[in-house]
């Protein structure tokens, strides 16, 4: 039965576009006779670490306000929406939080105060059973203004209601002033667009290049629960006929274990594996075709994994597929051993792709020298292979966006960061420069390697990738 069906409201109230006024008697009937319910005394189990970088971002800014809202709901149809997460930048200074919750860091002295708007507790009021967007009787209990305070371990916390008088007054006070934009349209209209907002996104995202032992932890448990994810979609691909169903085995494991999948899954059979962000996944499974699988389980803490495999429908490669793979997978080696502490970021991207291109080349598909092709004013191998190597990944599964570029893609590998390495090779099904017996096999093998000390630390390690381990692994 559907929610308007099953509505406490008179039908005439649950008619979209219809806005219903409660009698006096029923407000007050459903304000009263309730029994209190027991707060969250526990604080997050991160809080202090929350709190600590606040107090790093708090020094960046002395003087300033700072405004990091963790966004709003996106309507996916008409009066419904997607599922709320909120935004990476919120989450690493405060933890997973409700829609339209905002921080604020208040300048005070040489440092901060952090304020906290979140939506409060609304028994006893029309919104709890007539509003479908905050009502408690409708969405489900919030933590509300004393429980965030103390479970989220800010200075101060104040209902939301409150929040638009309280950025009006800051932005015509003029106080000097930073907005994380681009997460809540409201607020963003609120401020005019300053320098400093860039210098902030900048700001967060390189201090969130380097994890912590938390963030690294559960980067290991993201990669963890996607490891069973994907052996829930190899054995679903043992009977399955459609990318769907391999789809909905790894979500499967997404949703049980962890908060969903860090982002849309790549299920891509056949040719459809050549298109790299294959997401329609309305394809048939075919004997004796491969499977792109790209796919990653985001934990409750937002942290998520990225893992691509390649796998033989039918259990085994053939040949031509044997081939391709073998020389993905050697190009992934050299990039994986490329990532090591002082390094150049693009290095892994270098040496895989040193490879691949004189794989090309021996496989008669590139008809040039080793120099030529990788020529940067010719480039010929990215006609194959297409994209990048490696991406950062954390919170987001690409990770620290907004970081410079000498920062990140010019920068050097330090302890900490955790990237991707992920090289493939893509023959078109229409690409005449293509022998035949390849045209429409699309390979690409991905793994997360986290810089230590020395060298490098495979998170995904566990998840087979040979070619004769993974057709060990899908006859087991």
């Amino acid at each position: 039965m559907s929610a308007e069906q099953n509505s406490p409201l008179p039908a005439e109230a649950a008619q979209p576009n219809q806005a219903f006024i409660p009698p006096a008697a029923l407000v007050e009937f459903m304000a009263t006779d309730w029994i209190d319910r027991p707060s969250i005394a526990q604080p997050h189990p991160q809080a202090q670490r929350f709190a600590q970088r606040r107090a790093a971002l708090s020094q960046a800014n002395r003087g300033i306000y700072v405004v990091v809202p963790a966004g709003r709901e996106r309507v996916r149809a008409n009066d419904t929406f997607f599922r709320f997460r909120a935004s990476s930048d919120f989450a690493y200074l405060v933890g997973n939080g409700e829609p339209g919750a905002v921080l604020v860091l208040e300048p005070d002295g040489a440092r901060h105060r952090s304020l906290l708007f979140v939506l409060d507790h609304n028994r006893g009021t029309p919104e709890f059973f007539t509003d479908r967007e905050v009502g408690e009787l409708w969405v489900g209990r919030h933590r509300g203004v004393a429980e965030s305070r103390n479970y989220y371990g800010v200075d101060d916390c104040r209902s939301l209601k409150r929040l638009a008088g309280y950025l009006h007054e800051l932005r015509d006070a003029k106080y000097p002033l930073r907005v994380m934009r681009g997460h809540d349209e409201e607020i963003d209209r609120v401020f005019e667009r300053s320098d400093g907002d860039a210098e902030l996104a900048e700001a967060l995202s390189e201090t969130r290049l380097i994890k912590d032992e938390y963030e690294l932890a559960e980067l290991r448990k993201a990669c963890a629960i996607t490891k069973l994810a994907f052996e829930d979609a190899a054995r679903a691909m043992r009977t399955a006929t459609s990318e769907r169903a391999i789809e909905a085995a790894f979500w499967s494991r997404a949703r049980i274990e962890g908060n969903d999948v860090g982002y849309l899954t790549i299920a891509a059979a056949g040719d459809h594996a050549c298109t790299l962000h294959w997401t329609h996944n309305d394809g048939r499974l075919s004997p004796g075709e491969l499977l792109l699988l790209d796919a990653g389980v985001e934990c409750d803490s937002l942290y998520t994994a990225d893992v691509t495999r390649t796998l033989p429908i039918s259990g085994r490669f053939s040949p031509e597929q044997r081939a391709i793979y073998d020389l993905v997978w050697e190009a992934q080696r050299a990039g994986i051993e490329a990532v090591a502490p002082g390094n150049d970021f693009l290095e892994p991207g270098r040496r895989a792709a040193r490879i691949l291109a004189q794989g090309l080349i021996d496989l008669g598909i590139l008809k040039v020298s080793l120099d030529e092709a990788l020529d940067p004013d010719r480039l010929l191998h990215r006609r194959y292979t297409l994209h990048g190597v490696s991406h950062m990944l954390g919170l987001d599964v690409h990770d620290c966006a907004k970081a410079r570029e000498e920062a990140y893609r010019y920068g050097r590998l330090r302890e900490g960061m955790v990237l991707t390495v992920e090289p493939g090779l893509y023959f078109q099904p229409d690409d005449g420069t293509v022998p035949e017996r390849f045209r429409g096999i699309g390979i690409r093998i991905e793994d997360d390697i986290a810089v230590t000390s020395d060298g490098a630390e495979n998170l995904s390690a566990a998840l087979p990738s040979k070619a004769e381990e993974v057709e060990a692994w899908l006859a087991r």
